[in-house]
């Protein structure tokens, strides 16, 4: 008869002991609800098995470290959902990058960061950026800084992608009024 470890003893064989059945019991509960639970966020069934693999190598590996806060189940989403919002910003934001500069190459209009640099020596761009809320400057960085979707921005502050779109809408409207 084998005995059943907590996953609590899994994880401390796993550090302590690089404890190779320890870590499999603990691929086998838990890879497959990873795996269900990101595919609900990731249409891509290859990036959802390579964050899964990221997940639990960063476990095996010790870059992650339960610190028995929880349960093991949210560590694991949190570890898995930060890795697949990694993986989609670097994806989408290359690609939007590459059409981004394809555009640009055909016209000869302003680009956006001379945009940007003519706002800031004719506007306080930092001192407006500073005057808005801590929600509506994180849903920019990650939006405009950062080049993620509404939907990756979303994963990415743990908001619903409509809660996005309505703080990038007021971000936008208090910087044109604070720059006007």
């Amino acid at each position: 008869m084998s005995e059943t470890r907590s996953d609590g003893e899994l994880l401390r064989a796993v550090a302590a002991d690089a404890d190779r059945r320890a870590f499999e019991e603990l691929y086998r509960r838990y890879a497959p609800w990873l795996r269900a639970r990101l595919r609900g966020r990731c249409a891509d069934l290859g990036i959802v098995d390579d964050v899964v693999q990221e997940t639990f190598l960063a476990v095996w590996r010790g870059k992650a470290r339960y610190r028995e806060e929880g349960d093991v189940a949210g560590w694991l989403w949190r570890i898995g959902s930060r890795r697949l919002v990694d993986a989609l910003r670097g994806d989408g934001a290359r690609g939007r990058l590459r059409q981004a500069l394809a555009r640009l190459r055909h016209r000869d209009e302003v680009s956006a960061e001379e945009r940007v640099l003519a706002g800031v020596e004719h506007g306080d761009l930092a001192g407006a950026l500073v005057r808005l809320s801590p929600e509506l400057r994180a849903v920019l960085q990650a939006t405009v800084i950062d080049g993620l979707s509404t939907r990756e921005a979303a994963v990415l502050l743990g908001i619903p992608p409509g809660t996005v779109k309505t703080r990038a809408m007021r971000a936008r409207k208090q910087l044109r009024e604070a720059l006007a």
